[in-house]
């Protein structure tokens, strides 16, 4: 039996914030009240989560270490139907308070790319493949 990957979660500083810009600013659902330290977004596919940094000490045993300012540790990708989506969502975002990294552009690889990161830091590609027509 093959493992498959089942959650990705990021670990947060203020969750509460953390939140409100996935939920209000890219637009994932979640029903989560504000208490406790563990969000989980409704997603189809990979579910996804956040956890509090604060509680990770007890949780593992010990202090764990954590990027600050750009974490260039890893990215959240987001494809879009259409390439020309990608402009309009980046525009979106950075004026609904994402971080601009990069305008849109064209990769070689062929996929129309741009970058933002959330109030934390953390990478999110706006990317397509353009898969859904011209």
């Amino acid at each position: 039996m093959g493992a498959r990957i089942d959650m990705i979660g990021i670990f947060v500083a203020d969750i509460a914030a953390m939140v409100a810009f996935y939920r209000d600013v890219l637009g994932f659902e979640i029903e989560w009240g504000g208490a406790g330290p563990y969000a989980e977004f409704k997603h189809e596919g990979v579910r996804f989560s956040m956890y509090a940094r604060q509680e990770l000490p007890g949780l593992l045993g010990r202090a764990p270490g954590f990027a600050s300012g750009l974490n260039g540790t890893f990215e959240l990708a987001l494809d879009l139907p259409r390439a020309q989506d990608v402009d309009e969502e980046f525009a979106r975002v950075v004026a609904a308070g994402g971080q601009p990294v990069y305008a849109p552009r064209d990769e070689p690889w062929g996929m129309r790319s741009s970058m933002i990161a959330d109030p934390e830091g953390n990478l999110i590609e706006i990317g397509s493949w353009n898969r859904g027509g011209a």
